[in-house]
């Protein structure tokens, strides 16, 4: 059942429509990317994995975060890369004295793939190399360009934004021992990759910054989020510098302290709040790939407001579909009132010249923001507003019928017969119109909440929490010999000699993508124990040469969650009442409130964690 926020119902109506409302049975999911109740879910010799997008042939992209850093002791011989529990990341430091270490890594995941069904494979973009062969002692091994994807399209056809690899420079400056400065030649810029293998970059309008007789690569900015079927791809570019960016280019053109190229890279390295002054003026964006595999148009489409300031104003392309509209976001006055600027979702169509229109999606003045993640063939836009409830702010997932421009944006109901205060955001919504996202669980007010992946059918109002809908071994459980599901244990052997024990736990946290079959992208996160580092960082190794892992008072060991890819199928049967009642797999162990109490393990840090959202990527 589904409200307007705008038109709430008196709870005596919400009550009778609830006890009318029909049954309708979601499909169950199970896990395909699941062996030994652990998941097949990132690179190896990478810490996180986050499942993009799929497409109709089932072939997945996906992005690996984070090098696992599990250097052990100079005596203990180099370096112990296993995957029984968790280790830090390196940490990525930004700084022009030091060489330039790449964090994210891109894989593609293939339901027939040539190393098994969903198994991750490293995919080379820019002359990537995989992050299990990496040398600290061979340079040319370590990766100096981040890479992530955001979608595919049936022809193969992947995009999303990298860096450049890294450039150095003599070091002409006062500290001893310093051979090199390093820099980029662009930081972030839009790319595709054919499925033959042909890269092409996807240039801004901007890339260079002029100054007099002075010239300065400034390397401009630009990110593809989504491509349709004939390639249309869509995302934000980089169409004029700030002032404020302006003037500090001046001050590295007159300054002598850096290279030019080197006070830029300076420059646009955020800072320890992850801050950038070096800023553009950002308009939401179109490609359009030909036959040849090159850029053949290139579109900027328009603001939502008129502006003649150096204010920043920014639009961002974030879906098409296949008669080109495009959803996303733009900074708009709200009908037309100077004094009310928002960020608000957005679509864009062809007018009968031919040109692209912009049109806003009204918002009531409560919600003072709001976004657009897609929008499928039949022109339904699905997104996310912003607004107090119950005292909070809380996003809630919205869709909207572009056929109808008059029409008001649906709020569809969660788990209650009448709108709720967990917040949702929508991610993907297929042509049969289900949706995917991920929404919270809990009602808690003063600390983090846990998010869970959902499933929405638009055809039946049907909103079902994808953790609900799995499989019971999917989960992580087995039956035991009397018939009852029960967690699964897992057994690692210890450095010290010991066999340790820790229950099996798999949730869906965010679903990214949906294609017309069901089947779903996403990540989830997966309990490991932790590994033991001791003060200098370096991993603990007992007398028998394994690690040993960070245990409890009483001797269990302490675990914590990991984010990796996860990839959901229909498995034929509906999650209808009986169906429901055999598969009642729940115990206090799934309970997120309870991990920290038991010691046993850690999980609430990760309900603040923005996932990869990425998703599609913002600034």
């Amino acid at each position: 059942m589904k409200f307007k926020l705008d038109k709430a119902l008196s709870l005596v109506a919400v009550g009778v429509i609830g006890v009318l409302q029909g049954a309708h049975a979601a499909p169950v999911y199970e896990i395909k990317n699941i062996e030994d109740f652990d998941l097949n879910g990132t690179l190896e010799s990478t810490r996180n994995g986050y499942g993009m997008a799929v497409n109709a042939d089932n072939k997945s992209v996906g992005v690996s975060k984070g090098k696992k850093k599990l250097d052990t002791s100079e005596d203990d011989d180099g370096v112990i890369d296993i995957e029984d529990g968790i280790a830090d990341a390196e940490k990525i430091t930004y700084s022009i004295d030091e060489p330039i270490k790449a964090n994210n890594f891109t894989f593609t995941s293939d339901e027939n793939g040539a190393s098994g069904a969903w198994i991750p494979t490293f995919d080379s973009v820019n002359g990537t190399t995989p992050p299990k062969d990496t040398d600290p002692d061979v340079p040319e091994s370590i990766n100096s360009v981040d890479v992530n994807y955001f979608d595919m399209n049936d022809a193969g056809v992947k995009i999303g934004s990298m860096t450049s690899p890294e450039q150095k420079v003599e070091y002409t400056g006062d500290t001893e021992g310093q051979d090199y400065w390093y820099y980029r030649e662009f930081e972030e810029r839009g790319f595709a990759k054919t499925a033959s293998g042909s890269e092409i970059e996807l240039l801004p309008p901007l890339t260079e910054y002029v100054k007099d007789s002075d010239t300065v690569n400034v390397g401009g900015y630009s990110v593809a989020t989504a491509i349709n079927a004939t390639s249309l791809i869509t995302g934000y570019a980089g169409t004029e510098l700030s002032k404020t960016t302006k003037d500090k280019l001046d001050a590295c053109i007159s300054s002598d302290k850096y290279p030019i190229d080197v006070c830029v890279q300076d420059e646009q390295y955020p800072d320890t709040n992850g801050f950038t002054y070096f800023q553009y003026q950002v308009r939401a964006y179109l490609w359009q790939l030909g036959a040849d595999d090159a850029v053949t148009e290139s579109i900027e489409l328009p603001l939502g407001l008129e502006s003649t300031s150096d204010t920043v104003f920014s639009a961002q392309g974030l879906g098409v579909n296949a008669q080109g509209v495009v959803a996303g976001r733009s900074h708009v006055y709200r009908r037309d009132d100077k004094d009310k600027l928002a960020y608000d979702s957005a679509y864009w169509t062809k007018n009968g010249d031919g040109n692209y229109e912009y049109h806003w999606i009204p918002m009531i003045d409560d919600r003072f923001s709001s976004i657009a993640y897609d929008i499928n063939d039949s022109g339904i836009l699905v997104g996310s507003y912003q607004q107090y409830l119950e005292g909070y702010i809380r996003d809630k997932f919205f869709y909207f019928d572009t056929n109808n421009p008059d029409s008001e944006i649906v709020t569809p109901n969660d788990f209650y017969n009448t709108t709720s205060d967990l917040s949702s955001k929508a991610k993907d919504i297929n042509n049969k119109g289900q949706v995917v996202g991920y929404i919270e669980t809990t009602h808690d007010k003063e600390k983090p909440r846990p998010k869970e992946g959902f499933l929405f059918d638009k055809a039946t109002s049907e909103f079902s929490n994808l953790n609900k809908l799995l499989t019971c071994e999917s989960k992580g459980f087995v039956k035991n010999s009397d018939g009852n599901w029960v967690r699964n244990k897992i057994e690692v052997q210890d450095g010290t000699g010991v066999t340790l024990a820790y229950s099996s736990d798999i949730k869906v946290m965010e679903a990214n993508s949906i294609n017309e079959d069901g089947t779903i992208v996403g990540t989830a996160f997966i309990r490991k124990p932790l590994y033991k580092f001791d003060e200098d960082g370096n991993l603990v190794i007992g007398e028998n040469g394994l690690p040993v892992f960070e245990v409890n008072g009483y001797g269990d060991p302490l675990t914590s969650y990991l984010p990796r890819m996860v990839v959901l199928q229909p498995d034929g049967a509906e999650a209808d009442e009986a169906w429901l009642a055999a598969n009642n797999c729940v115990d206090d162990n799934g309970d997120p409130e309870d991990y920290e109490r038991k010691g046993a393990a850690s999980f609430a840090w990760l309900f603040a964690l923005p996932l990869l959202w990425f998703r599609r990527r913002f600034k």
